[in-house]
């Protein structure tokens, strides 16, 4: 399993909770976007802080280390793994 595969299942292990209350409004925000955006809004905000803080994890010694270029393919590894769950994710703050 590579890195960023191992964080994103961590990630989501340790805020379980909260991914199984944003699973449900994220399929019914890709069904009507108008009705659900409130809560899709509300609850994604804080799982994209919990994405960024992983994402941070995941690449801060890397971008450190002189490796910046090998930092963003990691980073973009990892948040495409994370739109393959959840395809709206991009859309989180957006009215």
């Amino acid at each position: 399993m590579q890195k960023y595969q191992q964080y994103y299942e961590e990630m989501i292990d340790q805020n379980q909770k909260l991914f199984d209350s944003f699973f449900p409004i994220h399929d019914a925000y890709a069904k009507d976007q108008d009705k659900n955006r409130d809560e899709f809004n509300k609850i994604g905000q804080k799982i994209i802080e919990i994405i960024r803080l992983w994402e941070s994890k995941l690449c801060g010694k890397s971008e450190g280390g002189g490796y910046a270029k090998y930092s963003h393919n990691l980073a973009e590894k990892f948040w495409n793994l994370i739109r393959k769950d959840f395809p709206y994710i991009d859309f989180v703050g957006c009215k």
